[in-house]
C-alpha cells in the first residue's frame, strides 16, 4: 500500500466522501458511508506533452500548485502551473449532491508561444486481498477495475486513447499505453486520454468520471453500462452550478452561531475555520443512524494507530453539542435516538467505538466514560434545543429515558465495585451478554480519555458525577412536564452518589502537598483531561483553590514556547511533543470561565493560526513547523472551537 497518513481537502455528498493531497491527488474515495470501504490504493495522473516523458501533475519540479475551495462549498479548486512547458491546468473536484459519482473537471491553458501536444493519464491501483481479488476491463469506453462485490469505472466524455490493464509499472513512465487484452487480472491499471494539440493562449477542457458500483445484481455489466451512458451525458457545468448553490445554501443555513468580534487579523480565519466545519460534518456523519466518523481515515494498516474511521460514543458527544450549536439539530436527534439506542448492550453500557451503521468496530479496551458522556450529552441536547428552538423537546427525554436508566445502572454498579461493597449486592445480568457483568471486571480496569492507561481516572470519575447530576434533572424535566410523573425511588441515591464521588475524588486523587488534582490514582503526571472535572462536568467551581494551583502546574508542564498545551506529560503518541488544539481549546474555555482574557487568547490565536489554508483543524500541531500534523478534519477538534466560539450557551 502506498502509504498516505493525511488528507488535506475533503469534498464529498454524505455517500461518495473523497480526500485530495494539497497537490490534487486523490488520496481516497469511500462509499456509500465515510467509514464503509476505502476504495483506492493510489490513483495518480500525469501529462505527456508533445515528446515528453510523463509528468506527473501530483509532483513535478517543474509544477507550482494553489489550492482553495469555491467559496462556502466543498468543491474544490487545485490549480496546477507547469513553468516548462507554461501550461496552466485547473482541477476541480466535487460530487454532485443526488448522483453517485465523483467528477474531476478540468481546463487545460496554453501559456507558450508554441503548439502542445497533451495527452492526460490516469495510473490506478485498487486495494485488493484474498478475499477481494480485483480484475481490470475496458469496454464502453471506460475502465473497469472489478470485484466480486464492487466495480469502479473510470472514464471521460473523450474517448480513451491508450489503455493498460498489465504491467503498468513497465509502460507508464514514458506516457504511451498500449496493451492488446481488453481484459486482465491485475489490480492495477492505467488509461490516457488525448486532450489534442492547444495553440497558445487556446484553453480545452474534459471531464472525468469516478463511478463506483456495488454489484448487487447479476447482470452487473449491462447495469454499469446503463449508469456509464446516463453519466456521459450529464451536463457537468450544470451539476457544478447547482452543488455550489446546494453548499452555499447549507452554509447560511447554520451560521446561527452568533461569533464576537476577534479583530481585524482574526476575524476572516475563524469565519474561514467556521464555515469549514459546517461543511465538513456532514460528510462525516452517517445520514441514517446519526453516527459520527472520528475523521475521514489516514491510517488503513495500522502502522501509526488503531484506525480513525469509527464512531466513539463519547467523542460523538461532544460533536453533537457543536452540532446543535450550529443548528444542526436533526443529526444530533438521530444521534441519540437512532445511533446510542442501537449500540447500546444490554447490561447499559456503550463499547469504546462502532461503525456509523451501529455495528460494533474493532475495540482494545473498556472505557467507562463512553457510558457516562451519554447522560450528560443528552440532557445538553435537550437544554440546547430549548434555548436556541424555543421548545421543549420532551419526546427526546420520554423516548430515550430507558436507555438513561439502564445506563445509570450500569454507572452504579461501576462505583459499588469501586467503593469495594459485598458483590453479593450488585444485581446479577442472566443473560448471553454475562461476559459483561460488572461483577467480572475489577473495578480499576477502566482506560482513560486517551486511551492510553488503565487504572482509576479524574476524567472518567467527573463524567459519571455529570451523568447522575444529569439524570435528576433528566427527572426534574419529566416531572415538570407532567406533574403525575413519579419520581423513582431510587431517585436520591443520585445525589448520594455525586456525593461519594466528589468525596473519592478529594481523598484520593488529590496531591495534598501540591494542593492539586491528580489524573489517576496511580501517578501525579499533569494531564489536560484534569479540566474535564470543572468543564464540562462541573464537579469543582473553576474558581476553586485546588483549581486554580492544577491550572498553574499545567501550565508549567504542558505548555510549550508556542503557546500550544500538550495532551499530558511524557505522552508518546505520534511523538509526544506536540501540542493538540483540542487541549489548546480546552485551556481557552478555562480562561474565559475565569475571566483570564489575555491568557484565554493567546490560547485562541495558537489554534487559529494553525488551522490549514483551507481552514481545517488537526488532531495535533507542528511545534517547530506552526502547522497541522497527523490527523486533518479531525471531528472533535472542530467541536471543541465550536464549543469555545458559542461558549456563553453552553448549559
Amino acid at each position: 500500500m502506498k502509504k498516505k497518513y493525511f488528507n488535506d481537502a475533503i469534498i464529498g455528498n454524505r455517500r461518495m466522501i473523497a480526500s485530495i493531497s494539497k497537490h490534487g491527488e486523490l488520496l481516497r474515495l469511500s462509499y456509500p458511508t465515510v467509514d464503509y470501504r476505502q476504495f483506492i490504493d493510489f490513483y495518480e495522473t500525469g501529462i505527456k506533452i508533445n515528446d515528453s516523458m510523463l509528468i506527473k501533475l501530483e509532483n513535478d519540479i517543474n509544477n507550482s500548485y494553489n489550492q482553495y475551495y469555491i467559496e462556502d462549498t466543498n468543491i474544490l479548486n487545485t490549480e496546477i502551473d507547469n513553468t516548462y512547458f507554461n501550461l496552466k491546468i485547473l482541477q476541480q473536484d466535487f460530487v454532485p449532491m443526488n448522483e453517485e459519482v465523483l467528477i474531476r473537471r478540468y481546463e487545460f491553458t496554453n501559456n507558450n508561444k508554441i503548439d502542445l501536444d497533451v495527452k492526460y493519464l490516469i495510473n490506478s491501483k485498487l486495494f485488493s486481498n484474498l478475499n477481494n481479488m480485483i480484475s481490470s476491463r475496458v469496454c464502453n469506453n471506460a475502465m473497469l477495475q472489478y470485484t466480486h462485490d464492487f466495480a469502479m469505472a473510470t472514464f471521460s466524455n473523450l474517448p480513451i486513447h491508450g489503455y493498460q490493464l498489465n504491467n503498468v509499472d513497465n509502460n507508464i513512465a514514458y506516457g504511451i499505453l498500449q496493451d492488446k487484452d481488453y481484459i486482465g487480472m491485475s489490480d492495477h491499471s492505467a488509461v490516457s486520454y488525448d486532450i489534442g494539440v492547444l495553440k497558445p493562449g487556446e484553453t480545452k477542457s474534459f471531464n472525468i468520471y469516478i463511478y463506483i458500483n456495488k454489484n448487487y445484481k447479476v447482470d452487473v455489466l449491462y447495469e454499469l453500462n446503463k449508469e456509464i451512458d446516463k453519466i456521459k451525458k450529464f451536463d457537468t457545468l450544470k451539476l457544478l452550478k447547482e452543488t455550489r448553490d446546494y453548499w452555499r445554501r447549507y452554509v447560511k443555513k447554520h451560521e446561527v452561531l452568533k461569533v464576537k468580534d476577534y479583530g481585524e487579523n482574526n476575524n476572516a480565519k475563524v469565519k474561514k475555520i467556521l464555515k469549514r466545519t459546517i461543511l465538513l460534518y456532514p460528510l462525516l456523519i452517517n445520514e441514517k443512524t446519526g453516527g459520527v466518523s472520528a475523521a475521514l481515515e489516514v491510517d488503513e494498516e495500522k502502522d501509526m494507530c488503531g484506525r480513525y474511521n469509527y464512531c466513539w460514543p463519547r467523542d460523538a458527544v461532544t460533536i453533537s453539542q457543536a452540532l446543535d450549536m450550529i443548528g444542526m439539530y436533526n443529526e444530533s436527534d438521530k444521534f441519540y435516538n437512532i445511533f446510542l439506542r442501537k449500540t447500546q448492550s444490554k447490561n447499559g453500557m456503550w463499547e469504546q467505538r462502532f461503525y456509523t451503521d451501529g455495528r460494533l468496530a474493532p475495540c482494545w479496551g473498556y472505557q467507562i466514560d463512553e457510558t457516562a458522556s451519554v447522560l450528560t450529552g443528552m440532557y445538553q441536547h435537550f437544554k440546547i434545543k430549548e434555548f436556541r428552538k424555543k421548545e421543549r423537546d420532551m419526546d427526546l427525554l420520554k423516548n430515550n429515558l430507558d436507555m438513561c436508566e439502564n445506563a445509570t445502572e450500569f454507572l452504579k454498579r461501576y462505583m459499588d465495585h469501586l467503593m469495594g461493597r459485598d458483590a453479593d449486592e450488585v444485581e446479577e445480568i442472566e443473560d448471553k451478554y454475562s461476559y459483561l457483568n460488572r461483577k467480572r471486571i475489577y473495578k480499576h480496569v477502566s482506560y482513560d480519555l486517551w486511551e492510553m492507561n488503565e487504572g482509576i481516572h479524574l476524567y472518567s470519575l467527573s463524567a459519571i458525577y455529570s451523568a447522575f447530576d444529569s439524570m435528576e434533572k433528566i427527572y426534574l424535566e419529566l416531572q415538570k412536564d407532567n406533574k403525575k410523573f413519579k419520581l423513582p425511588d431510587d431517585y436520591e441515591e443520585l445525589s448520594q452518589y455525586k456525593n461519594e464521588i466528589k468525596e473519592y475524588i478529594l481523598n484520593n486523587l488529590v496531591d495534598k502537598n501540591q494542593n492539586i488534582l491528580k489524573r489517576n490514582t496511580n501517578d501525579n503526571c499533569m494531564d489536560i483531561s484534569i479540566l474535564g472535572a470543572v468543564t464540562p462536568f462541573k464537579v469543582f467551581d473553576p474558581n476553586d483553590p485546588i483549581v486554580k494551583n492544577t491550572v498553574q502546574k499545567i501550565n508549567l508542564t504542558l505548555r510549550t514556547y508556542t503557546g500550544g498545551i500538550l495532551r499530558f506529560e511524557h505522552d508518546s503518541y505520534i511523538g509526544g511533543k506536540n501540542p493538540w488544539p483540542i487541549a489548546t481549546l480546552w485551556m481557552y474555555i478555562y480562561y474565559k470561565m475565569v475571566g483570564q482574557e489575555e491568557e484565554a487568547n493567546e490560547c485562541f490565536n495558537f489554534v487559529i493560526n494553525t488551522a490549514t489554508d483551507l481552514g481545517f483543524l488537526a488532531e495535533q500541531v507542528d511545534n517547530d513547523k506552526m502547522e497541522a500534523k497527523w490527523v486533518i478534519g479531525l471531528g472533535w477538534s472542530h467541536a471543541m472551537f465550536i464549543l469555545a466560539l458559542g461558549l456563553e450557551e453552553l448549559i
